[in-house]
């Protein structure tokens, strides 16, 4: 079985899973979101963000594949480029520090350590371009209603992140913030690949990628 990990590009985007390729929970405020919902504009504005992204910024997701199939994918930017991350109790983003958005595996790929390996090749990527940590909006309460009726299926669950080393680092009951120092890491050892291994672990929990519902349904109705 062969792995292969490569970034989102425009040619790329294509292979995201449906209905990931047309969410734009992250990319949209919570207005913009739905507005582009309710005009079926979602995949062109998906389009336009990570084209804008790459341009200015740079790579902003991996995709794995598995023997040439899209097996799951993760996604990143700063968050200025990230609106909805404004809406979160415990926002802001520090400001040294890369927001990861999103991430998720292929049911039928679960167990395998691809979430792992999607967060690793976001650290080797970021520890890079000179960033220092990655943060992430956890959902402590994955799978279950919110207080206004809405199911954000693009986002991650915090058992997730605390499975590959990430912090809390400001708590709250639905929504905490959490951050995976990338310099600890270089601490350990000049290798960054075998750091960023220890860092993030052995476990492999896949299984707490799997979305609960449709991401651009869910904002319809209401990642």
């Amino acid at each position: 079985m062969s792995r292969r990990l490569v970034n989102l590009t425009l040619d790329t985007l294509e292979d995201l899973p449906r209905p990931c390729r047309e969410c734009v929970y992250w990319e949209l405020d919570p207005v913009s979101g739905d507005r582009a919902c309710a005009a079926g504009d979602t995949a062109l504005e998906k389009e336009a963000w990570v084209s804008q992204t790459l341009l200015e910024w740079g790579s902003c997701g991996k995709l794995v594949y598995v023997d040439g199939m899209s097996a799951g994918f993760v996604m990143y930017a700063p968050p200025a480029y990230v609106p909805r991350s404004m809406a979160f109790p415990t926002s802001p983003v520090s400001p040294d520090a890369v927001l990861l958005t999103t991430a998720h595996v292929v049911t039928s790929f679960a167990g395998g350590g691809l979430g792992r390996m999607l967060v690793q090749g976001v650290a080797r990527d970021l520890t890079k371009r000179g960033v220092k940590a990655i943060e992430a909006f956890g959902d402590a309460k994955y799978g279950e209603a919110d207080e206004g009726g809405n199911m954000a299926g693009c986002l991650v669950p915090v058992d997730f992140f605390l499975s590959v080393g990430f912090k809390t680092v400001r708590p709250h009951p639905r929504y905490p913030r959490l951050r995976l120092e990338l310099r600890t890491a270089l601490s350990w050892k000049s290798d960054v690949e075998y750091a960023l291994e220890k860092l993030l672990g052995s476990m492999t929990p896949e299984n707490l990628l799997r979305p609960v519902r449709p991401a651009a349904a869910t904002r319809s109705a209401d990642n």
